[in-house]
């Protein structure tokens, strides 16, 4: 198995130390270069969905229906990468700067229009071309900034093969790498460019302000706001950006574990703990079947039933789910799976329970409230 690290940027292989040198299983199910979110790829599998709306990927966009947000030393890497595999993200992200929007000497921010138009879609994600991530390639089907990708990026997968423990793992990957990116981005600009992060900033995030006529027409900010923003380094953006690469290169592990402080050690913690979980899962002592499951029935008989992701479902043929439905999360596992071997000569493997729970088409049942004492209801 690959480690950790493996799965992200070069630039962090050194930097991210402890449990990032950890091995995990491979995201077999996210299979980007033959994407299995596409009806093509489902080979006679697909499942009607119950609402009529079409989770499939459009082959024009697949996941990319996304900006990235990259820090400022991501995009030095970038500009001064002499890979040919990135010439064509060098060009995109190079005229991105020169044309100043969502440029600031921190990020390089998505458009404000973009945030407006992705945080308003519904069923828009993987589909909509005008969602397009600027640094995909729509010919070659592949990203042109991929070894310097954001935090997002890095740790999305349309499905996971631990089921909801893998989406788990995942989100708390991203949550430390862009508390990576926001202190590395910070840090660099504290050593290279102090005043820039005295300014008022002029460049805000997309909710920050209202949209103005240049958003809405994708034109620069105002000359004024811009300068306000980048003062003396206007113009002089690509050389910024180089010299935050190669601060952030001439760090250690250690000089970033003092840049994250206490909220490193609490990230890296839930990480580890969510690793854990991933790779070494347990059945809870009591399950029951999830209330809120999508359950399709298929011509041949079986059952597709969907929890945790509207992208994922599992299959079962249609005597296995009447099994499940005597799970009702009022007794033990094993007093269920002992009443179906008598009464219906038929049980659920550890490995089906197992799979189910991760895909948590089986649940724990709610806790009950501790009732208060003098029996004043539950506790606050």
């Amino acid at each position: 198995m690959a480690e950790l690290r493996d799965a992200l940027p070069p630039l962090y292989r050194e930097l991210l130390g402890e449990p990032f040198a950890e091995e995990i299983p491979p995201e077999s199910k996210a299979t980007c270069s033959a994407c299995a979110m596409l009806e093509r790829g489902c080979q006679g599998s697909a499942v009607a969905p119950v609402d009529g709306r079409s989770r499939f990927f459009s082959p024009d966009t697949k996941c990319c229906t996304f900006h990235p947000r990259l820090p400022n030393y991501l995009l030095g890497a970038i500009l001064t990468s002499d890979d040919p595999a990135l010439a064509e993200g060098r060009r995109r992200v190079a005229a991105r700067i020169a044309s100043r929007v969502g440029v600031s000497p921190e990020w390089l921010h998505p458009p404000r229009t973009f945030t407006l138009l992705y945080d308003s879609a519904r069923g828009a994600f993987g589909r909509a071309r005008g969602l397009r991530c600027p640094f995909y390639e729509a010919d070659a089907g592949g990203c042109t900034i991929w070894a310097h990708r954001d935090a997002v990026c890095s740790t999305y997968f349309c499905k996971y093969v631990a089921g909801a423990d893998g989406r788990r793992f995942w989100t708390a990957v991203k949550e430390l790498l862009s508390l990576v990116e926001i202190q590395l981005a910070r840090a660099a600009l504290l050593e290279l460019a102090p005043d820039l992060l005295d300014r008022e900033p002029g460049l805000r995030p997309a909710s920050a302000t209202p949209v103005g006529p240049e958003d809405i027409d994708g034109a620069a900010p105002p000359e004024e706001e811009y300068l306000a923003a980048w003062g003396a380094w206007a113009g002089r953006e690509v050389e910024l950006y180089a010299a935050c690469d190669a601060y952030v290169r001439s760090l250690s592990a250690h000089d970033l574990d003092g840049l994250l402080g206490l909220d490193g050690r609490l990230a890296r913690r839930a990480v580890r703990r969510a690793l854990d979980t991933a790779r070494s899962p347990s059945l809870p002592p009591v399950l029951r079947l999830d209330p809120g499951a999508t359950i399709a029935w298929l011509p041949d008989g079986s059952v597709a039933l969907g929890s945790y992701s509207e992208l994922e479902a599992v299959a079962l043929p249609g005597a296995a789910y009447r099994l499940l439905a005597r799970f009702t999360g009022d007794e033990p596992i094993s007093t269920v799976r002992a009443r179906l071997r008598a009464e219906e000569h038929a049980d659920l493997s550890d490995d089906v329970l197992l799979e189910l729970y991760r895909q948590r088409v089986l649940v724990p049942p709610p806790r009950r409230a501790a009732a208060r004492p003098g029996g004043g209801g539950p506790a606050p």
